[in-house]
């Protein structure tokens, strides 16, 4: 680790012997909103402490085993000693690294997901459902929630587009790199000939973050149409006009909601995925200005990117932003085992920060 990482370290652990002073004082204690930020920052910064404490214990085993080594009787004992030490310092060095990457202040929160068939006809509709579904049976293994916000059925099965929202601890930081086109080739239910056909969807992951909450919308920029829902929900649905649309005038952006059975909380929920749209277009905004080259492009929701291709005949599923990603795994893919290949994107993704830091450094 350079010299200057390791400042950096040091100073987050100063911060935090700091924050565990103003959480004892009543002043703090008694202004709720403060009480709340700090204990939040005091928790992020536990990890470097507890770490680093860690290497002060492994780095007084090593000198103790060091002196050991010196008394005739005892050095093969101290040799294995000397040995575990340095290599506990080793592994705690990469964890220290690793607790430097900026985190993500979005990434406990919930999100919303977006599925639209690409190319490809009724075959890429019915692709945008296995990919709906395959995040659905994901967010189920999670333990999140999943809340249809509007769709459209394709002819012969899937959706022509999907909206969801989807609640759990956690959510956007496993998700966040699944935005981008999706391509899928294999023998469609619709293909009589058994020719292999390619289709495609897009994804969009568009977190719901706090400070959603304080963007601004002058309603003077707002078109809200009415109209009646659709789908499950008894006769009430096709008598009134309770589902919502809202065109952003200025962006072009327009959002749907059907589900709830009243007008107003099918508007509450399109004014909240409007705002997330507007405030992750501007993120996604600053951030391509500042990193064009980052490989992953986080949260970007650029559905212009084609990240991912899944081959059914080979049972193959290769991730077109990793050198040599590709699992033969599909069968547990396709029905929510996304673990190991989020996992493979979690660790590049480190690695391209780690990198970053140490260039800057």
């Amino acid at each position: 680790m350079t010299p200057t990482l390791r400042r950096k370290l040091l100073a987050l652990a100063e911060r935090h012997e700091e924050l565990q002073h103003l959480l004892a004082d009543p002043v703090i204690v008694g202004d709720n909103n403060r009480f709340r930020d700090l204990s939040r920052e005091y928790a992020q910064l536990q990890p470097v402490a507890d770490a680093l404490a860690s290497e002060a214990a492994a780095r007084q085993d090593l000198q103790a085993a060091q002196a050991m080594a010196t008394d005739p009787e005892l050095a093969g004992l101290a040799e294995e000693e000397i040995s575990a030490a340095q290599q506990r310092l080793q592994q705690l060095d990469g964890e220290l690294a690793l607790l430097l990457v900026p985190r993500d202040p979005r990434d406990d929160g919930n999100l919303f997901l977006e599925v639209r068939a690409g190319t490809g006809g009724d075959e890429a509709a019915i692709f945008a459902g296995d990919l709906f579904r395959m995040y659905a049976r994901y967010a189920e293994r999670c333990g999140w929630r999943v809340e249809v916000e509007s769709e459209s059925p394709g002819e012969h099965g899937g959706y022509k587009e999907i909206v969801a929202r989807v609640v759990g601890r956690g959510a956007y930081s496993r998700l966040k790199f699944e935005s981008g086109t999706h391509r899928v080739q294999r023998v469609p239910a619709t293909e009589s000939q058994g020719r292999i056909h390619t289709s495609a969807a897009t994804v969009a992951i568009i977190p719901e973050a706090d400070e959603v909450e304080e963007t601004s919308i002058n309603p003077a920029d707002l078109k809200i149409d009415t109209f009646r829902s659709s789908g499950a929900g008894g006769q009430h649905v096709n008598k009134t006009e309770s589902a919502i649309r809202i065109t952003h005038l200025p962006s072009g952006l327009v959002v749907e909601c059907q589900t709830e059975r009243s007008q107003h909380a099918n508007r509450d929920k399109a004014m909240k995925r409007l705002k997330a749209q507007l405030a992750e277009a501007e993120r996604s905004r600053q951030a391509a200005a500042q990193a064009e080259s980052r490989r992953l492009q986080v949260g970007s929701g650029d559905r212009s990117q084609r990240i991912r291709t899944y081959n059914f005949p080979q049972g193959r599923i290769t991730d077109h932003r990793v050198e040599g990603l590709t699992l033969y795994d599909l069968p547990n893919i396709i029905e929510g085992g996304l673990d190991e290949l989020i996992a493979r994107l979690q660790h590049e993704h480190q690695a391209d920060e780690l990198a970053r830091l140490a260039e800057g450094s």
